[in-house]
């Protein structure tokens, strides 16, 4: 499991763009990670959409943005293409990077108990170093408080 101010060990996940994302193909750049529950519903997609409106601060900023949910790539392809994202999303159908984030949570889901992904967002420093991380994310105005944070660590 992470911890705030240590280092994150590398992982890799199929993204966007036929790609594989590497945390140590990102040495040297602020990463933030924001996990959300599932494409094309409403809060993820208001989310998404609120980090692709500042994209070009968080761009000069030196971060990378990723996205990563359970959902397959197919479905982060159709999703990233219809809101115009230009940030990559990563599938974790495993929900191996979920458990070392441990953001899996159980929640209540038309009366049934089902284990999801609790909307989280994470800041990884240029050296691999964990430094902020947000839990049970209300959306409005969370990517306003990632960009100020990201601002003050630039």
């Amino acid at each position: 499991m992470v911890k705030l101010d240590h280092r994150i060990d590398n992982f890799m996940l199929p993204s966007t763009g036929g790609q594989e994302f590497s945390l140590s193909d990102n040495v040297g750049k602020n990463i933030i990670i924001y996990f959300y529950p599932k494409d094309d519903t409403p809060g993820c997609t208001t989310e998404g959409q609120d980090f692709r409106d500042n994209w070009s601060a968080f761009t000069k900023r030196n971060c990378v943005i990723v996205g990563i949910s359970r959902d397959s790539i197919e479905s982060h392809e159709n999703f990233k293409e219809k809101m115009g994202f230009p940030f990559e999303l990563l599938s974790d159908s495993d929900e191996t990077v979920c458990k070392l984030f441990n953001v899996l949570k159980m929640k209540n889901m038309y009366g049934k108990q089902v284990c999801g992904i609790g909307r989280s967002t994470f800041v990884i420093d240029a050296e691999g170093i964990l430094r902020k991380g947000w839990r049970d994310v209300k959306v409005a105005g969370h990517v306003q408080e990632v960009l100020d944070f990201v601002t003050i660590m630039h």
